[in-house]
């Protein structure tokens, strides 16, 4: 750990003992994620009653009031809220989020069992998002090198019946309408049906798209001690892949993202698409044997058919007149199920003078992917690429789709077992010990490599422990220092388990550990602090060359090193605040990038949403988030300059049951650069613009 490290933890340490952290808002006796604790009954990935306090692990948790008054749309919304976090921009097709210097496209959770597939999650039906930073196999699995997140979604109420409805536009033209109901289906019956729809559009004149999704969800009664959740959802997303604009050489370097082109589409209107069709089935079951022992079990079938074709810059040349823009592209078919079974048993009993909530679980997973790549061929060039003249707007030469440039498909089969045991020593020293064994079994089947020497087939068998270790001191009921140490791993075959080659069938899976001390302190009974040092070690890993995608370079690792703090509750009444910041100090080993700073992890970012209740009818509220400046990948060659963007918002109560709302986002009208995907492809800011919405409850 480094100094700066050490000096952070020193002063965390001595504050923390007169003073401490915690993420709770509300009384403590109420048993709810919103709440004080992060419960069983809520779904979510901590898997135990545990009290937010006893919880040794850097987490912050969204809510549905949170995402509706900041006029929330996307997770990127979310993760600009959020420290330690920030988006990507996942090709323009999907969520993807980088947690302490990692990134991934694969740690996303719904309910607590694994979303992996590539696409854009909507916000529609959650009661809140949870965000777990840290590696911690023993919770989450495979995957999960910097962190989760895992999505809650809204859950029938027994014996209440209600209906809310809420529409919004923006100045874009952008709108959304969406519905919540819960009805009540009988004695110990609910059902709850969520649905919106949405047409998407922003700054850039190409973009545009629709989307829609409705969940049912029904809860019922089987006796005293069981109750049984159905839970269905499906989605469908058709929009334009919009990948930004690309960077141009500075002199002295390093390069920047193109600028006074913020409009500007680089690639076709008509050949950039995307569509996604999802189901995604559930059943649980919950019972209660005694006050002390619980289980739950679930089953979780999905189906997605994902399809992105597009058209992008690979390169920006300003020495010539007129600027020249080398073009590439291609079209990716993904077609996926997966099947997961989670078993839970959580027991609290006393040994002698300890107390202990144990934790039992295991999961049986299967996924089978068919996925294909086809290059684009320009016409003009017979080749995959082009350099064209650049024009505003870009005229994109005539274009077709080869035969697949990739053709692979993949079973991927996982068996887990994990236990742990929280051990209260005294009442205020306890214990947390575990371990999780992964079994993966990976198949992959490239269809283009087969041959009368290659069956085209490949395989690898991991078997993985990864152990947990947590130590909680709380000198006071609201108050808690903790030190923790967790691991997790990722299979060679990569986070989507399409990528297994002869080489890499042979190497053994990357791995994380996490060291993290941190502490918790409930101000009042609706105010909070929270704090967390750590220092993040992720093994092996490869990365694409970024002057030919062909190339994989194998990096020998990367260490992050990094501090994050929270406050979030009530200052006065009236004036609610939630307020983050994260410094981050990611480093590349080895690969030819020694001593460079990991991909898209900016050094400090900062976040603040302050809530005003002005009156009993009008509140106001005023935020804003900075993001310091990062380089694209590891070899360091294009940075993306920090930024600062103000958002406010206004709130009119017409009555208990309807209110009107006015965000404005990106009040002082900032010209920046939120995120990118590669050298070349970097997202532009949305200048000012304002979304109005009402909502009503019946």
């Amino acid at each position: 750990m480094s100094n700066a490290c050490r000096l952070l933890a020193s002063t965390l340490l001595s504050v923390s003992l007169g003073a401490g952290l915690a993420c709770a808002q509300e009384d403590q006796d109420v048993i709810q994620v919103n709440g004080r604790f992060l419960s069983l009954d809520q779904l979510n990935a901590v898997k135990t009653p545990t009290p937010i306090l006893d919880v040794p692990q850097s987490l912050s948790i969204v809510t549905d009031i949170q995402i509706t008054e900041q006029g929330f749309t996307n997770l990127a919304d979310i993760l600009r809220y959020t420290p330690g976090l920030s988006s990507s921009q996942g090709e323009g097709h999907r969520d993807s989020i980088n947690i302490r210097g990692n990134q991934s496209t694969a740690d996303f959770f719904l309910n607590g069992i694994r979303d992996d597939v590539q696409y854009y999650r909507p916000l529609y039906n959650l009661e809140q998002v949870e965000i777990l930073r840290g590696s911690n196999a023993l919770l989450f699995g495979r995957g999960g090198g910097g962190g989760v997140v895992n999505r809650v979604t809204k859950d029938p109420v027994f014996g209440e019946r209600f209906t809310s409805i809420s529409g919004a536009v923006d100045s874009f033209g952008a709108y959304q309408l969406s519905g919540d109901t819960n009805i009540e289906a009988g004695d110990g019956a609910a059902l709850r049906l969520n649905a919106f729809v949405e047409d998407v559009a922003n700054h850039r004149d190409a973009f545009e798209g629709s989307r829609y999704g409705i969940n049912p969800t029904f809860r019922t009664r089987l006796g005293n001690e069981t109750t049984a959740t159905f839970f269905y959802e499906y989605l469908d997303d058709d929009r334009v892949v919009d990948r930004g604009v690309p960077s141009v050489a500075v002199v002295g370097g390093p390069d920047r993202p193109l600028t006074g082109q913020d409009d500007t589409f680089f690639g076709s209107r008509d050949g950039n698409r995307t569509t996604l069709q999802a189901h995604t089935f559930r059943a649980r079951i919950d019972h209660e044997y005694t006050d002390q022992l619980r289980g739950n079990v679930t089953v979780q079938y999905a189906d997605y058919d994902k399809a992105y074709q597009n058209i992008y810059a690979a390169s920006f040349n300003t020495a010539t007149t007129p600027n020249q823009v080398t073009l590439d592209g291609y079209r990716d078919t993904t077609a996926r199920t997966n099947l997961v079974v989670q078993a839970n048993l959580v027991g609290e009993f006393e040994t002698g003078p300890f107390g202990h909530t144990f934790l039992f679980g295991g999961e049986y997973g299967e996924q089978d992917t068919d996925n294909a790549r086809f290059d684009n061929v320009f016409a003009a060039s017979n080749d995959d690429q082009i350099t064209i003249d650049f024009s505003n707007p870009l005229v994109v030469p005539a274009f077709a789709f080869s035969a697949p440039a990739r053709d692979r498909s993949s079973q991927v089969s996982f068996t887990s077992f994990y236990i742990q045991d929280q051990i209260d020593l005294t009442d205020s020293l306890k214990l947390v010990l575990g371990a999780r064994l992964d079994r993966f079994d990976v198949a992959v089947l490239d269809r283009r490599a087969v041959s009368a020497t290659d069956s085209g087939r490949r395989g690898r068998v991991d078997e993985e422990v990864s152990p947990r270790f947590g130590l909680i001191y709380k000198p006071a009921e609201n108050l808690s220092v903790y030190a923790s140490y967790s691991e997790t791993f990722l299979p060679s075959a990569g986070d989507q388990f399409l990528t297994l080659s002869p080489t890499t069938e042979d190497i053994r899976p990357q791995t994380f550990e996490n060291r993290e001390i941190g502490a918790k302190w409930d101000i009042t009974r609706r105010f909070s602090v929270t704090a967390a040092i750590f220092q993040l070690e992720r093994g092996q890993f490869t990365t694409v060359d970024p002057d030919d995608a062909s190339v994989v370079t194998t990096v020998a690792g990367s260490t992050t090193e990094g501090f994050e703090l929270q406050l979030i509750g009530e200052v006065t009444p009236a004036w609610t605040i939630n307020a983050g910041y994260s410094y981050l100090d990611g480093v590349v080993e080895g690969g030819g990038f020694d001593g460079n700073a990991t991909r898209q992890t900016p050094e400090h970012m900062l976040s603040v949403w302050n809530r005003y209740q002005l009156t009993e009818q009008i509140g106001l509220a005023l935020g804003a988030t900075y993001q310091g400046a990062y380089f694209v990948l590891e070899d360091n060659s294009v940075e993306i300059p920090a930024y600062t963007r103000v958002d406010a918002a206004v709130f009119y109560d017409l009555d208990d049951e309807t209110r009107l709302q006015l965000n404005i986002e990106n009040l002082f009208d900032e010209d920046y650069f939120p995120d990118a995907h590669s050298n070349s492809n970097i997202s532009t800011g949305e200048p000012l613009n304002a979304r109005l919405s009402i909502s009503h409850t019946f």
